[in-house]
């Protein structure tokens, strides 16, 4: 499976973007997820719309930031909303075919990665 990411940009704070991962491949029993890289900083996780749509973002995130998919698309979306200077960074779409219950945001766990695409934020 191979994962394409777009949609980042540079933008100003408390404006949106809506972020786009396509599969080359259908993504049925697969979990998507996204996650991010400030520069210098760990991959981190952000959400995760679990197969076959459970939506779940990391608690910081989680009234900013909309997850969601279409199976029909294979396609996974984030959306994100009130963006702060503190969201720059590289996103990145993630699939999981195997997930335990606390390992999502380990990034380890991921069978497969997108490109990155890269969201600045100015202030």
């Amino acid at each position: 499976v191979q994962l394409q990411a777009s949609g980042g940009g540079l933008v100003q704070a408390g404006d949106s973007l809506r972020l786009s991962c396509v599969a080359s491949d259908a993504l049925k029993d697969y979990h998507m997820a996204w996650f991010r890289q400030p520069l210098g900083k760990e991959r981190q996780f952000v959400a995760i719309t679990r197969w076959p749509g459970h939506a779940y973002s990391a608690p910081g995130e989680k009234d900013r930031f909309t997850i969601s998919r279409d199976n029909a698309k294979n396609a996974a979306y984030l959306q994100m909303n009130s963006l702060k200077p503190e969201d720059t960074a590289d996103y990145y779409c993630a699939a999981a075919r195997f997930l335990s219950g606390g390992d999502y945001w380990d990034v380890g766990k991921y069978d497969y990665w997108g490109q990155g695409t890269q969201v600045t934020v100015s202030s």
